[in-house]
């Protein structure tokens, strides 16, 4: 009789050595987070700020906080609950490079939102601080500029998952889906809607809560118009009968 083995050993590749690969590089902040502000280096940054680096655009879907363990933990359980079904569906080759493109177009977006706000972000910063009585020359004012544009940094996976819940329910519309504290099931396709549009209510809100929930939206927006593309050309069908 062939065994079975364990849970982790019949995960398909990709997803576990992103899985992996994720964990490895979170301890490795936690450890030398001290000595090294790996954040700085591999966060993805504001193009027009002095610590950028196009490197970053890969970099940082592999990073996460190591002050919240919910962020890792909530992508990656994510990641094997549904990357799992996706990979073997799409192939191992096309997976990776789903999930890459949707980390990479998240960022993307991002750029974009903070060229479009963050003029008004520094504004609103300097008018606090002229409130508190302080006051900056043309030399500060450059050098808070450049502060400023540096602090506007992220880390973390969400976008290529938001990405794959996207990708989940484009292929398997009607697949019943059990959701924490819902007692009901809920479709696919409304658990991929409804996390869309409550990631644009939040982001047209401006919260403060330190999520980049247009990074979000960004992985789904080309996770959408990669799986509409592979549905049209019959590379990839529908799971219409659950």
């Amino acid at each position: 009789m062939r065994s079975g083995g364990s849970i982790f050993s019949n995960i398909p590749p990709v997803t576990k050595n992103l899985i992996i690969i994720n964990f490895i590089i979170w301890l490795f902040m936690m450890v030398a987070g001290s000595k090294i502000d790996l954040v700085a280096l591999g966060g993805l940054h504001y193009f027009k700020a002095s610590d950028f680096n196009p490197v970053q655009l890969l970099t940082y879907m592999f990073m996460h906080s190591t002050t919240d363990f919910a962020h890792i933990l909530f992508n990656m359980f994510t990641l094997f609950m549904f990357g799992i079904t996706l990979e073997r569906v799409l192939g191992s080759a096309r997976y990776l490079f789903y999930y890459l493109s949707c980390g990479i177009g998240a960022a993307l977006v991002q750029e974009l939102v903070w060229a479009l706000t963050w003029e008004d972000m520094f504004v609103k910063m300097l008018a606090n601080a002229n409130a508190n009585g302080v006051g900056f020359d043309t030399m500060r004012l450059a050098i808070q500029q450049a502060m400023f544009l540096n602090y506007l940094v992220t880390v973390g996976a969400s976008g290529a998952i938001y990405g794959v819940l996207l990708a989940f329910g484009m292929i398997f519309p009607n697949m019943p889906l059990y959701i924490m504290f819902i007692p009901v099931p809920i479709k696919a396709k409304w658990m991929v809607i409804g996390y869309g549009v409550i990631e644009l209510l939040i982001g047209l809100s401006n919260a403060s809560d330190g999520v980049a929930h247009f990074a979000h939206l960004g992985g789904m927006i080309f996770g959408f118009l990669m799986i509409y593309i592979w549905k049209k050309q019959g590379v990839i069908h529908g799971g219409n009968r659950y």
